[in-house]
């Protein structure tokens, strides 16, 4: 299928250099919001815990925000999310996370009986059954397993850990459960965070407004976060080294840089629109930069062939022209494939929710850019390069080669 009739050629080259002022000031644009502002990182990024709740009654985002505040969280995050089967659905996001102290963990182990090797516990405070001779906490601070050397006492074991004050079990009938009658172990589950927070809404807004259980909890602690953000910038780096060396082994040294930079730029300015639409950057959004790293890198590629065969055939052109022809020329194939793509992500965006939504935008954005950018940015870069090192070239032949001093020592003439 053409849209264009056969021959017809587009002089794109001669608007290349409005385009590229145009891209310095996208990049330049997006480089600066990075750093002021900066990107809104999500909780897999920032470290926190999250919830969605889809309440009961009328409240607006300020009522959510006010009671959260109200229970003991500061600074809370509240977004109301789009949901045709319940107005009232809203993310909450809090930077607490469920942890346990250290100085609440000696505590827990002391009520429980612990005690080490070469000590004693008080036989009548702890009896066999209720006497933790092990005590791991989980790594996310909400359970506790214990094991014990007789059948433990659960009731006992009850009020040992409400005897301290800032640890809250969590209400349920099998908690605290035995895991392994045989070992008499164990396991405790703790209130988290997004039992707290809930638990702190209800007290706030009335049982009759909130549900039972949010539709959602998701937490991660600062340390699990930040070491997500580096490794997805380095799985973005490490992506765009590997296509480097993929272009340079498959076309030439001319080819890679232009490939690189528009990769580089289409993910500088899909991060830029993110931080402009206050929209988080989470794992998912990376996950879309990825892809759209290697779909410009794939139109770019296809472009670049035909570049490479247009220059075996019209070796009269100049390298302007070779990229106007190959351009033009596969100019309907970039609008089927980047428009068949652009409809199925404009689906998602339109009709999809939460997560899904941001990745659809991620999408929606960089099919535009990286279309943009394959025939304004990588062409041009690479009839630069192509121009550079044929300048250097002809400077090498044309300088002409200095005369080399005689070794013969020059004879004075006699007198």
């Amino acid at each position: 299928m053409e849209f264009f009739k056969p021959g017809r050629q587009f002089d794109f080259m001669g608007l290349r250099r409005l385009f590229f002022t145009i891209s310095g000031i996208l990049i330049l644009g997006s480089i600066i919001l990075m750093f002021y502002p900066g990107p809104n990182y999500g909780t897999d990024f920032r470290g926190g815990t999250e919830i969605e709740v889809g309440f009961t009654g009328d409240i607006d985002a300020a009522g959510v925000r006010g009671a959260v505040e109200r229970a003991g969280f500061s600074g809370p995050d509240v977004v109301q999310v789009v949901d045709e089967h319940n107005p009232h659905h809203f993310l909450i996001r809090v930077q607490d996370v469920t942890a346990i102290r250290e100085e609440d963990k000696d505590k827990l182990r002391a009520a429980m009986c612990f005690t080490k090797e070469g000590e004693t516990a008080d036989p009548v405070r702890c009896p066999a059954s209720a006497h933790a001779s092990e005590v791991k906490f989980s790594q996310g601070g909400d359970k506790i397993a214990a094991r014990y050397d007789a059948d433990p006492d659960l009731a006992k074991i009850v009020e040992q850990i409400t005897s301290v004050g800032n640890v809250k079990l969590r209400v349920s009938a099998t908690n605290p459960q035995i895991t392994n009658p045989r070992d008499h172990r164990v396991e405790i589950q703790l209130q988290s965070k997004g039992d707290q927070l809930m638990d702190g809404l209800r007290a706030q807004l009335g049982a009759q407004m909130v549900p039972d259980k949010a539709l959602r909890v998701e937490w991660v602690g600062p340390k699990a976060g930040k070491q997500l953000r580096d490794s997805a910038r380095n799985a973005v780096a490490i992506s765009v080294v590997f296509i480097m060396l993929y272009l340079a082994f498959r076309f030439d040294l001319r080819f890679a840089p232009g490939v690189v930079i528009a990769a580089l730029h289409d993910a500088t300015i899909v991060i830029g629109v993110f931080i402009v639409a206050h929209k988080e950057v989470t794992l998912s959004t990376i996950a879309a930069v990825l892809t759209i790293v290697g779909y410009s890198m794939n139109d770019t590629v296809v472009v670049y062939d035909r570049i490479r065969e247009n220059l075996s055939k019209h070796r009269g052109k100049t390298f302007a022209q070779i990229i106007n022809l190959s351009v033009s020329e596969t100019l309907s194939r970039t609008i089927l494939t980047s428009g068949a793509t652009m409809l199925s992500m404009l689906a998602f965006f339109f009709w999809g929710t939460g997560v899904l939504k941001d990745f659809a935008l991620a999408m929606v954005v960089g099919i535009i850019v990286g279309t943009y950018s394959s025939i304004y940015v990588a062409a041009p870069l690479t009839e630069w390069i192509d121009g550079m090192m044929a300048r250097r070239s002809h400077t090498k032949k044309v300088t002409p080669n200095k005369p080399k001093p005689s070794k013969l020592a020059k004879v004075p003439a006699k007198a």
